[in-house]
């Protein structure tokens, strides 16, 4: 692991570089310019707070426009940096047959051009508080770790996904579609304690209800989207409970899938 840090600083300049290339090249004719990256969580949002207006979700006591803008921000990180960090490889083909340097400079630097969309839509989330009168706590300050933690979460499946990829095409567009999917096994329409207090408090699945709240909370980003929520809205700490299981299944599934993409990358340049 260490010497995997080492080639990713030695190489630092090139991912900042490919970075501001992706970054130019897709915003470089369009009117709105970078705005594009904070239409997705806002115009999803506003279609979730209509649907709310109709069937009733809880919000715990909060504005349901922020809560569900809140989720969306982590949400959308990831989904975006696990989709373009599964074609990252194929879609640099040109780069890879002419010289050589480690091929996971390509995921990472999908994962680095989101982060810059984040950030905008963190000024976003930073004027709905204001007009909400929301105030951050200190707990706010575990913000980059959950960050962090979406990252990892990302290149996970970047990884093997981007591997798999140059040798079926298919990869790259079945995974948009099975995050989308994905999307509503997340707390991102509704909060996390709903799903809690179904499951563990009322018991509504009976006897199965305690092991399907823990198959639910396997998935990162239910810990990840709650604790999100619950730094920066409610001015709680993460709830640890929620997280654990999904943190675990990404320690395992990381490692297997770099190395993975590693095996694989010996041959990338005679198949891509």
């Amino acid at each position: 692991m260490i010497k995997v840090v080492k080639n990713l600083y030695q190489y630092r300049e090139l991912i900042a570089a490919l970075a501001w290339k992706n970054i130019v090249i897709r915003y470089k004719q369009a009117y709105l310019g970078v705005l594009w990256a904070v239409l997705k969580p806002i115009m999803l949002m506003l279609i979730f707070t209509l649907v709310r207006s109709f069937v009733g979700i809880e919000s715990d006591d909060l504005p349901y426009p922020i809560l569900t803008f809140a989720a969306l921000l982590p949400w959308v990180f990831f989904q975006e940096s696990a989709s373009e960090g599964v074609s990252s490889v194929t879609s640099n083909a040109a780069l890879i047959k002419k010289i050589y340097f480690p091929r996971e400079v390509f995921p990472i630097t999908a994962m680095v051009t989101k982060t810059v969309e984040l950030g905008i839509s963190f000024v976003i989330l930073a004027g709905m508080m204001i007009y909400y009168k929301m105030v951050p706590t200190i707990y706010a300050l575990w913000v980059p770790a959950i960050i962090f933690y979406t990252m990892i979460v990302a290149l996970g499946i970047s990884f093997f996904g981007a591997a798999v990829n140059v040798y079926y095409r298919d990869m790259s567009q079945a995974l948009p579609v099975v995050l989308s999917l994905l999307m509503y096994g997340s707390p991102v329409m509704y909060p996390l304690s709903l799903v809690h207090k179904k499951l563990i408090e009322e018991q509504a699945a009976g006897v199965w209800s305690n092991d399907l709240y823990t198959l639910y909370t396997l998935n990162p980003l239910a810990g990840i989207i709650d604790s999100f929520q619950r730094v920066v809205l409610k001015g709680l700490p993460p709830d640890f409970n929620a997280l654990y299981p999904g943190l675990i299944l990404t320690l395992v599934i990381l490692p297997f899938s770099y190395v993975f993409f590693k095996r694989a990358e010996n041959w990338f340049a005679d198949v891509i």
